[in-house]
């Protein structure tokens, strides 16, 4: 009876190492749905290992990177430095960037509109507010109706840096909490624009972004990987200091062929 005693005492303390053994990988929404897909194949690969994936939107992965409640953040925007400063002040290291997939920042619009392309700066004139109505981009008579992310958002700042140059969202943009929530509203709402990753575009109708030489491209694997789809970025994990352990091995199975396989399954482009 003893001996019962003890190895439950035993199993109650060790419960918390159990489950603190567990990598988390928390930040990007645009990164989730993915990382989502690597967790479930990295488990079935190693039995009694163990991921944790949340979302949140980039911002909210870098602070929980400087907080220590996540071992790796996911990213669809590059660390701020005032982030950097942050981990650096509290760790003593340095956090490492880790470039996992590649993806287009898509321009969805309802599968209805018949605007088929669109110029970054007709894209900037509308989420700005200078442009209201899309006979102005040569549509319907009616009025844009905008969507956008939060500003935790990886993507919003993106968005916003290679899009709006800096400026402001106008304040008619409804600011909505994920990528698939703004994928829904402009599916049901035949006058509405959004932005958000390539892997979320179905059920809406995707815009062609006219490049640098005057012809419009779509957030396709060649158009990304030759640079030509002009709203290409790469997405990232970031780990306090080099990866290590646990965590190293989950970023190693990302970056291998199975891992890259997922994200061609997944609707983004392979790094590699």
């Amino acid at each position: 009876m003893k001996r019962i005693a003890l190895a439950v005492l035993a199993a109650l303390i060790l419960a918390p190492a159990i489950s603190q053994a567990a990598v988390t990988v928390k930040g990007s929404d645009t990164l989730v749905i993915l990382s989502q897909r690597w967790a479930e194949d990295y488990m079935k690969q190693n039995p009694g290992k163990k991921v944790q994936v949340t979302g949140g939107g980039s911002g909210t992965g870098f602070a929980a990177l400087v907080n220590g409640t996540t071992d790796v953040a996911n990213a669809s925007r590059k660390i701020k430095a005032d982030e950097v400063d942050k981990v650096r002040q509290r760790y003593s290291v340095l956090p490492v960037e880790t470039s996992v997939a590649k993806d287009g920042v898509a321009l969805y619009v309802n599968e209805a509109n018949a605007v088929g392309q669109l110029t970054v700066d007709q894209l900037r004139a509308i989420y700005t507010g200078d442009v209201t109505n899309w006979k102005q981009v040569g549509g319907a008579d009616a009025p844009i109706v905008i969507y956008s992310r939060e500003n935790s958002s990886g993507t919003y700042v993106f968005f916003k840096e290679n899009v709006l140059k800096g400026d402001d969202y106008a304040p008619s943009a409804q600011t909505l909490p994920g990528t698939a929530a703004v994928v829904n509203a402009v599916s049901k709402e035949k006058n509405g624009i959004g932005y958000g990753g390539a892997a979320y575009a179905k059920g809406v109708k995707e815009l062609k972004v006219i490049g640098k030489d005057g012809q419009g491209y779509a957030p396709s694997a060649e158009n990304v990987k030759s640079g030509k789809y002009p709203l290409a970025r790469d997405l990232y994990v970031y780990t306090r200091g080099k990866p290590s352990g646990e965590a190293k091995d989950f970023i190693e199975y990302c970056l291998s062929p199975n891992g890259q396989a997922l994200v061609v399954k997944v609707g983004y482009f392979p790094i590699k």
